[in-house]
C-alpha cells in the first residue's frame, strides 16, 4: 500500500467499485478499503452446505443488449464475462394474494408485459396502456437512467412530489389490478404516503425491459470489478476497517485504519453510510444545519431473511420471482405489522448455479423487519472478520420467525417443509454488520414525496474533497447505485467527457433509448 494516492475510497459496496474503474480508467491512481473479508456490500454471498446465497442481489434489470445497466457494464468492462440466466419471458415476477390461486404475471418487454396483464384484466387495457406510458415518460426525465446529455437534477416538483400508489389508484377502481401493479414495491418498501411514483417507475421499468439471475451469485459482479481495477493499476484492500479522517485546514488529509494504517490522499470517497461518515470525520467539521439534516434523515425498513438449502431433486425450480402478501391489503400497508401479523408479505427469490436444469437447490424469502426487533442485541457484532456471538436468545429469536415465516410459506408451497434441507437466517443486524447500512436499512433512506428535498444527499459534502456514493444517494439497486457513481465521478472529471466515454464504448449516439 502507497502512503498517497490521488483518490481513496472507503467502503467496496457497488458505489465504491464503480467509482474506483471510472476513475482508475482516468488515469487517477486510486485505494478501495474494505473493512470485511469479502468485498461488494450488498454484492456479497456466502456458501452454507456447499449452496451459495446471495445477501442482496436477488435478480437484476436492464441488462440486455442496449439497455442502461448493460451499457454501463459494458463500458466497466465486465459485461461479457458476466453469468447470467434470464428470467421467464412470461412471468419473471408472480404476484400472489391469500387463498386466492390465480398468479397475476409480470412479463419482460412492455408489449409481452401488456399482453399479459391485459388477459387477466380484459377490461383495463386503457388503464395499461396509460400506467406503461407514464412509466417511459418518467425514466425519461432522469437523463442518466437514459444515458443523455442534460441536467441530473430537475426543480420541477411535480416528478418528485407524485405519489406512486395515488397514482396507480387513479388509473383503475378494480382493487386486485392496483394490487397487482404495486406487487413488486418489496424493490423499494413501499409506502402508501410517501413514496413517489419516480422511485416505483425507475425501478419497475428496469426489470420490465430485462430480468435476470446471477448464476452463482451476484458476487461475480464484485470480482469483476475488483479484475478490472486492478488491470488499470487501481488498488483494493481488505480487512482495513477506516476508524477516523485527518483533517486539515478544511480539507480531508488522510484515513485511519483499526490496523493502525494511514492512508494519505487528495480526494476522499465515502461509500459507507453519509451518518456513519459524518461520525467518522467529525461532526464539528460541518456546519450544524447539515449535520442534523443528514443525521435526520430516516432510514428505509430493515429485512429478515430466510435461506433455505433444499433437499436435492424435491424442489422444481422456478424461473422466477413471487410476492406473495396475506391480502391485496397489505400490498402498501406489510411494513405496518404487529407481532400477531408478521409476516404480512414476503418474496421468494431461487438461487441458479451452473448445475440448476429441473430443481433448485436453494431458496431465499424476503420480508419486512424493523431493527427495534432486534434493538436487545445492538451491542453484538458479527462478521467474518470480527467472529462474536450474539447469545442463545438472539438464536431463539431468529429460530421462532423462521418457523413463522415457514408456516406462511406452507400456505403458498404446500410441500416445502418436507423439501427443506437446513436453514439459515439473516436479521437487521447482519444487514448492519455486513453492510454498513443504518439499522440495517434495505434500501438506503426513505424517499418521501411530501418533503422530496428531506432525504436528498448530494455527492459532494461540505467538504471541498470529500464525496459520497451508494445507495443512500439519489437510487438504490444495481442500476441506481452505478448511475450514483458516475454522478460522483462527474464531480471529478466532469459529466460531460465521462458520458461521451460511456457512449463510445457503447457505440451509441446520443438518443434516447427505448
Amino acid at each position: 500500500m502507497k502512503s498517497h494516492y490521488d483518490v481513496v475510497i472507503i467502503g467496496s459496496g457497488l458505489g465504491g467499485l464503480v467509482s474506483a474503474n471510472i476513475l482508475a480508467k482516468e488515469g487517477y491512481t486510486v485505494c478501495v478499503l474494505e473493512k470485511n473479508n469479502q468485498y461488494g456490500g450488498n454484492l456479497q454471498t456466502f456458501v452454507r452446505d456447499k449452496t451459495i446465497f446471495d445477501t442482496g442481489v436477488h435478480y437484476i434489470g436492464g441488462l440486455s443488449a442496449g439497455q442502461n445497466l448493460y451499457q454501463y457494464f459494458n463500458y466497466l468492462g465486465i459485461m461479457d464475462e458476466l453469468k447470467l440466466k434470464k428470467l421467464d419471458e412470461d412471468a419473471f415476477d408472480v404476484v400472489t394474494f391469500g387463498n386466492d390461486s390465480t398468479e397475476y404475471k409480470h412479463a419482460q418487454g412492455y408489449e409481452r408485459f401488456m399482453k399479459q396483464l391485459v388477459s387477466q384484466f380484459p377490461d383495463e387495457e386503457k388503464a395499461m396502456n396509460t400506467y406503461c406510458d407514464k412509466l417511459k415518460e418518467f425514466c425519461g426525465k432522469f437523463p442518466l437512467y437514459r444515458l443523455k446529455h442534460g441536467k441530473p437534477y430537475y426543480k420541477n416538483s411535480d416528478i418528485f412530489s407524485l405519489k406512486a400508489k395515488d397514482y396507480i389508484d387513479s388509473l383503475t377502481t378494480n382493487e386486485t389490478l392496483r394490487a397487482v401493479l404495486a406487487g413488486t414495491n418489496f424493490l423499494y418498501a413501499g409506502d402508501p404516503d410517501r413514496t413517489p411514483f419516480y422511485v416505483h417507475a425507475l425501478t419497475v421499468n428496469s426489470y420490465i425491459e430485462s430480468a435476470y439471475r446471477c448464476i452463482n451469485g451476484g458476487s461475480q459482479i464484485s470480482k469483476l470489478l475488483i479484475r478490472r481495477l486492478k488491470e488499470n493499476h487501481g488498488e483494493a484492500y481488505n480487512h482495513q476497517e477506516v476508524v477516523k479522517f485527518g483533517y486539515e485546514d478544511k480539507k480531508i488529509t488522510s484515513v485511519f485504519t483499526k490496523k493502525g494504517d494511514e492512508i494519505k490522499g487528495d480526494i476522499f470517497i465515502s461509500n459507507i453510510e453519509p451518518k456513519l461518515t459524518l461520525q467518522l470525520v467529525g461532526e464539528d467539521k460541518f456546519k450544524k444545519v447539515y449535520t442534523k439534516r443528514i443525521k435526520n434523515i430516516e432510514s428505509t425498513i430493515a429485512g429478515f431473511s430466510l435461506y433455505i438449502v433444499l433437499k436435492p431433486n424435491s424442489f422444481k425450480y422456478q424461473n422466477r420471482n413471487y410476492y406473495h402478501f396475506k391480502n391485496r391489503e397489505k400490498v402498501w400497508t406489510s411494513q405496518d405489522y404487529t407481532n400477531n401479523s408478521w409476516p404480512n408479505g414476503y418474496m421468494v427469490s431461487m438461487g441458479v448455479s451452473k448445475k440448476t436444469v429441473e430443481y433448485s437447490d436453494s431458496l431465499t424469502v424476503l420480508t419486512y423487519m424493523r431493527y427495534e426487533e432486534v434493538k436487545p442485541w445492538e451491542n453484538t457484532v458479527n462478521t467474518v472478520v470480527n467472529k462474536n456471538k450474539r447469545g442463545q436468545t438472539y438464536e431463539e429469536f431468529k429460530a421462532e420467525k423462521a418457523e413463522i415465516l415457514i408456516k406462511e410459506l406452507e400456505k403458498k408451497f404446500p410441500n416445502i417443509r418436507d423439501c427443506i434441507e437446513k436453514i439459515y437466517t439473516s436479521t437487521p443486524l447482519s444487514y448492519r454488520d455486513y453492510i454498513g447500512s443504518n439499522k440495517g436499512s434495505m434500501y438506503g433512506y426513505v424517499k418521501d414525496a411530501n418533503s422530496p428535498l428531506k432525504s436528498f444527499v448530494s455527492p459532494r459534502t461540505k467538504i471541498q474533497n470529500l464525496l459520497f456514493t451508494g445507495q443512500s444517494l439519489n437510487m438504490h439497486g444495481i442500476l441506481g447505485v452505478t448511475i450514483g457513481a458516475v454522478l460522483t465521478c462527474s464531480e471529478i472529471v466532469g459529466m460531460e467527457p465521462l458520458l461521451n466515454k460511456i457512449h463510445e464504448a457503447n457505440k451509441i449516439d446520443d438518443n434516447p433509448l427505448i
